[in-house]
């Protein structure tokens, strides 16, 4: 059999090639691969004395031949297609060893490969007769059957043409969004694109989704690589859709509180947080986040951003158990009282969370795309709107509660006092519940801390709502055609208002 080889990736490479050569296959090889079998003394032809044609173009063309693009397509089972071959003098070529230039890692219009994927695709087309090997990891599977049985079973090359046509695909969908998109703050992606080309690879098995009658699992664009793929799970249950679901959110707003103190923790619920703070040390964190809503962290997700002591260990395992718990890392003695006392909750080890360039959300026939929530802007650029000025106490209380806020679902009200939450309210259909909620939940708690609130109150009721709880300051985006009557209502109350330009829904 004849094996055509030409790979960017030379994992594996010399190894396959000589094996082959000692089950009596001849090889082709082109430019870099050959060179790369020729350093390795490893028997083969070029492409060139092939196809009695020199590479060209600085290397544009080379493979693109109907020496080898016959041998690779002639289907076995039509006598047009053998006399082809014959008259031609082309050998039929039977595997078809191919990755392509790594564009992902470096865009440019060099990296955009041609005779590759043609390659590729042809193989894969003709895949009655001919394998595709795109990936180095399927060296052993090919080798195993070429030994055992001297050629490649049908259910092998129907998996290999499938994983080369998905290879192709995801390379060309890379190639497409790069053009249509435009470089990150290059001027080019000032709109949204055209088109949109997702090609996603199973990451990794869930317990199940969102119920346990529905499948799940994690995946991840091709070729990417996503923070979760560096998590370290020591312990507990297999993890199911919502444990991922919910730790994200967790992870993330700890993350984005975690420079306003030393140490932040944040408890989720139901993809809402039920608890955060921000303190000197973590353990301080823990017991403000987990004060702030005790009876719904019960299940939740925790999440830390720093490493988890024994000490710290202990207090989870005093308090309501945890679903999940994510931190950057643990002691040994932390991971051996949780093996004890919290054998199934999920110990996770992870790095910071990642940076997504957009947002898809999928709806019925079709996909919602937009831009990642950011904070759009911050305390210089936030105005006090009241007669009552804000302390640097109120300051941090507004930073927090209303970070938190932005992760609570709409219509959505948070109150902070000394660096943790002490009352939140959300997934509501109107303003004025929330803050009922919230103060109700703050039982006192919120006395001369701040409120949040994720949009503008279109009435006083909403403000009223949130000052019976004793609040000072209450942070708002502003932007309401009733903005002065609600800052006057401020204004009765003694309160100070600011507003920060931005709304923060979250459905």
């Amino acid at each position: 059999m004849r094996v055509l080889l030409s790979v960017y990736d030379k994992t594996g490479l010399e190894d396959f090639a000589r094996e082959l050569v000692e089950l009596g296959h001849e090889l082709i090889a082109s430019g870099g691969t050959a060179s790369a079998l020729a350093a390795a003394r490893i028997g083969h032809l070029t492409v060139e004395s092939v196809t009695d044609a020199p590479e060209m173009l600085g290397g544009r063309v080379k493979t693109l031949h109907p020496r080898l693009h016959g041998g690779i397509l002639a289907d076995r089972s039509k006598a047009e297609h053998l006399a082809d071959l014959e008259s031609q003098s082309i050998e039929p070529i039977g595997l078809v060893v191919c990755n392509l230039y790594p564009f992902r890692s470096n865009p440019s219009i060099e990296l955009i490969d041609v005779g590759g994927p043609s390659m590729v695709r042809a193989a894969a087309k003709n895949w009655s007769y001919v394998g595709s090997v795109v990936d180095p990891a399927d060296y052993g599977a090919v080798l195993d059957e070429l030994r055992t049985d001297g050629a490649l079973s049908d259910a092998l090359r129907r998996r290999l043409a499938a994983a080369a046509f998905a290879h192709t695909a995801a390379y060309d969908a890379a190639i497409a969004n790069w053009f249509a998109m435009g470089e990150p703050g290059s001027g080019d992606d000032a709109e949204l694109p055209a088109t949109f080309h997702l090609s996603l690879e199973r990451a990794q098995g869930l317990r199940y989704g969102e119920n346990p009658h529905q499948r799940g699992a994690r995946y991840r664009e091709v070729g990417e690589h996503s923070w979760w793929d560096d998590v370290v799970q020591h312990g507990g249950m297999a993890l199911s859709y919502l444990n991922l679901y919910d730790a994200d959110a967790a992870w993330r707003l700890a993350h984005q509180l975690a420079d306003l103190g030393p140490a932040a923790a944040v408890v989720v619920k139901h993809a809402n947080p039920c608890g955060a703070a921000v303190s000197a040390d973590v353990l301080t964190a823990y017991d403000k986040a987990f004060e702030c809503d005790p009876m719904s962290a019960f299940g939740g997700i925790v999440a830390l951003t720093a490493p988890v002591s024994e000490a710290v260990a202990a207090e989870m395992v005093a308090n309501a158990k945890a679903d999940v718990l994510i931190a950057p890392g643990y002691d040994d003695a932390a991971l051996e009282l949780f093996a004890a006392k919290r054998k199934n909750m999920r110990v996770l080890a992870a790095p910071p969370p990642g940076a997504d360039r957009w947002h898809l959300r999928q709806i019925s026939g079709g996909w919602l795309v937009q831009d990642p929530y950011v904070f759009a802007s911050g305390r210089d650029q936030w105005r006090v709107v009241t007669s009552a000025k804000p302390t640097e106490e109120h300051w941090r209380d507004m930073e927090l509660a209303w970070r938190v806020c932005a992760w609570v679902k709409s219509n959505a009200i948070v109150l902070a006092a000394g660096g943790m939450a002490v009352g939140i309210g959300g997934g509501q259909q109107n303003r004025v519940t929330p803050g009922e909620i919230a103060t109700a939940r703050a039982a006192g708690r919120a006395k001369g801390g701040a409120a949040a609130s994720d949009a503008f109150f279109p009435f006083r009721d909403g403000l009223d709502a949130v000052a019976a709880a004793g609040v000072a300051a209450v942070i708002e985006p502003g932007g309401s055609v009733r903005d002065e009557e609600v800052i006057a209502a401020a204004d009765e109350h003694g309160l100070v208002m600011v507003f920060t330009g931005e709304r923060q829904f979250q459905h």
